[in-house]
């Protein structure tokens, strides 16, 4: 698996200089340290780098972030309510073992049989939903505990 993926939202902006608030999904506290660019997906499938300048940790889950060429308050507004997506590697280094995202790439097996790899976790306000591909058709399983009985990491495969 490689590409994109989703990793937040710009949840709001910060004072007048163009900060943003990136509101994660990670799984952890994070300052993102190392972590060069963001992508915005401007049209479908286009994913645009956003360069950053500085970030700093804010709380759990968001991260105050200062973008290249984001100068002032009315540049920031513009990036507000976006999906935030990072290339695969860097989502690896920055979520948490036990954050749903991190189940990407992982395969689902119902009683010994390989149903299909993770290809999306969606966020519902009540459950988590995987998105996989069954036969040339888009299937979503509900992630909770009560369905899920094993992860094997090293396996990168789920049970249920």
């Amino acid at each position: 698996m490689t590409g994109y993926i989703k990793a937040g939202k710009i949840a709001a902006t910060h004072g007048v200089k163009g900060e943003l608030i990136f509101r994660h999904n990670l799984g952890k506290k994070t300052s993102l340290k190392g972590l060069q660019a963001i992508f915005i997906e401007e049209k479908k499938g286009a994913f645009l780098p956003w360069f950053i300048e500085k970030k700093a940790l804010r709380n759990e889950n968001e991260v105050l972030i200062k973008l290249e060429k984001i100068e002032t308050r009315e540049a920031a507004l513009k990036l507000v309510q976006k999906e935030v997506w990072l290339n695969e590697d860097d989502l690896k280094k920055f979520a948490a073992k036990s954050s749903p995202v991190s189940l990407l790439g992982y395969n689902i097996i119902n009683n010994n049989e390989a149903l299909g790899e993770i290809l999306e976790i969606i966020e519902q306000p009540h459950q988590l939903l995987c998105r996989l591909e069954i036969k040339n058709k888009e299937v979503l399983i509900p992630l909770h505990e009560g369905s899920l009985k094993k992860i094997d990491h090293k396996k990168e495969r789920t049970a249920g």
